[in-house]
């Protein structure tokens, strides 16, 4: 008997997922490299046109649209959940707060040994309120994520408006002694780095609340709704609705994406960076739907449906792999490994992050090959059942044998 053929469903998430990962990857290690992301000074040493160039690209594809991308994800995964729970008869919402509460219990050691911008725990937590809305009709869940997105647009435009009102500019000398801190604190002890580590968490929860929490939620429901509707499963059967996404993407969020990166690179620490960042907030999901509708437009081609096999093991084991990248970083950029924080360029990093996404997909690849989880999904799988799954796959002759049998 021949082996059955993969589920279709499954192989779109999982590749979705795995180009996901990759766009994690490209905006986490400038984080990593850099002693001055996400402050109100470009880094003086990497300032030339190739290094400036970079970063709007990254700015343009990347920010703000590749965790929009992860939390749709996450939102459709739900719906595989309960339905996973539905077939053996049992209660989703136990096991999927077990579930997120191993979640949040990895996305905390990870925030404090690895990386302060940890979006793990604000996915355990933004889970219950999904677990909560599960049962409400598509109208209001696809409402209120229009209402979170809308909200959050408006207060970022307001204190854009305040800023032009009333600016308050910090001393650039302040921003310089702030990036020699941390430089000097991610390139000392482990104690200093994780000292670091939790005195940035104190200042990454405004934008966890007023950034990421609202906007990641909304994504959430309009996976979820999608989930519904088995859109990955059968994308030929919403076809119209991938022509949108993908014309409302090029129209409406590739613009939305160039005024953000434009406005990032040349107007930094001004109400004009503060204006083109709530522009992205408005336009971002937009763009994030077109990667949605183009990756499945893509997969359904003869080169596309390999890509897609290529990107699957990687997407299957998204957790491992996200923590991967925070390690293998970590142990690059921190004082517990190569001490490179702050000594590569923006072109430099984006090229070691392409390279880290390929050796991922090939273990990733060769892991499940043999095995039929990732190790952090094992994990978060025996969490969610309270029994160990299987950790080997079966051999194949085993698999033939069992296909013999009457």
């Amino acid at each position: 008997m021949p082996a059955p053929l993969p589920d279709p469903r499954i192989l779109n998430v999982d590749g979705l997922r795995g180009f996901a990962l990759l766009g994690i990857l490209v905006v986490n290690i400038a984080a990593f490299a850099s002693p001055f992301y996400g402050l109100d000074i470009s880094d003086p040493v990497f300032a030339d046109a190739r290094d400036k160039a970079v970063r709007i690209f990254i700015s343009l594809f990347f920010e703000t649209k590749f965790y929009l991308l992860f939390s749709f994800l996450f939102g459709y995964s739900f719906t595989l959940q309960m339905a996973a729970a539905e077939r053996v008869g049992q209660d989703i919402a136990p096991r999927m707060l077990r579930r997120l509460a191993g979640l949040w219990l990895i996305g905390l050691i990870h925030a404090v040994f690895l990386f302060r911008g940890d979006i793990l725990t604000t996915y355990a937590v933004l889970g219950v309120m999904l677990l909560y809305l599960r049962d409400d009709q598509d109208g209001p869940l696809f409402k209120l994520a229009v209402g979170l997105i809308v909200a959050t647009v408006l207060l970022w435009t307001g204190v854009a408006v305040l800023d032009w009102i009333a600016p308050v500019r910090e001393d650039p000398i302040k921003i310089f002694d702030q990036a020699y801190q941390i430089q000097s604190a991610y390139a000392g002890t482990i104690r200093e780095v994780i000292g670091q580590n939790l005195s940035s968490m104190s200042s990454v929860w405004i934008v966890l609340a007023l950034v990421q929490a609202p906007c990641a939620l909304a994504m959430f429901l309009f996976g979820f709704i999608a989930g519904r509707h088995q859109m990955l499963a059968h994308p030929q059967q919403h076809a119209p609705l991938l022509r949108r996404l993908t014309i409302l993407g090029l129209f409406v969020g590739l613009p939305g994406a160039l005024v953000y990166a434009l406005s990032g690179a040349f107007s930094t620490g001004t109400p004009w960076a503060l204006a083109g960042f709530a522009i992205s907030l408005a336009t971002a999901p937009f763009l994030t739907g077109a990667y949605v509708a183009l990756g499945l437009r893509l997969f359904e081609t003869s080169i596309g449906a390999r890509i897609r096999a290529a990107l699957a093991p990687a997407g299957q084991m998204a957790l491992t792999n996200y923590l991967m990248q925070s390690l293998i970083c970590a142990l690059m950029f921190y004082g517990y490994g190569l001490k490179l924080i702050g000594q590569l360029s923006p072109f430099i990093a984006f090229t070691i992050a392409i390279e880290i996404f390929v050796v991922q997909l090939f273990l990733s690849r060769w892991w499940l090959a043999y095995h039929a989880y990732g190790p952090l999904e094992w994990l978060l799988r025996a969490a969610t059942l309270r029994a160990w799954p299987r950790w080997y796959k079966p051999s194949a002759a085993r698999q033939r044998r069992m296909a013999a049998e009457p």
